[in-house]
């Protein structure tokens, strides 16, 4: 079992940052991959952000690459996504997940096994 909790959400204006983190505990020696994914009111999961853990390669949603950076700190067990020039449209719950099994990392949500309760931004015009 991997345990994962989100923090660092809240409620900014356009333009602004925030910076999220995701603390993972368990069976973390295992998990290969983590993301961020993000879900609107009325809307489908998306994936925004993953890194492989092992060798830290990332992937982006197009929707926030340039904006958002997903890093992770190894010794914590910890993964951020600092997210730069924030847009109304990036309001949403933004969830973590790990996935223990896949050395292929992708922004597909049915690849991850754990998920976090999630952490609520706003992010206002």
């Amino acid at each position: 079992q991997v345990h994962l909790v989100e923090s660092g959400g809240g409620s900014v204006q356009a333009g602004g940052s925030l910076r999220l983190s995701c603390a993972a505990s368990g069976y973390t020696y295992s998990v290969k991959c983590m993301g961020w994914f993000r879900q609107a009111p009325g809307k489908e999961r998306e994936g925004v952000a993953i890194i492989y853990t092992g060798g830290g390669s990332t992937s982006y949603a197009d929707s926030v690459k340039g904006r958002f950076t997903i890093s992770q700190d190894n010794a914590k067990n910890t993964v951020y996504l600092q997210m730069n020039s924030l847009r109304p449209e990036d309001t949403a719950m933004y969830y973590c997940a790990a996935d223990p099994f896949n050395w292929l990392c992708l922004l597909d949500r049915s690849q991850y096994n754990f998920w976090g309760q999630g952490t609520q931004v706003t992010v206002s015009s």
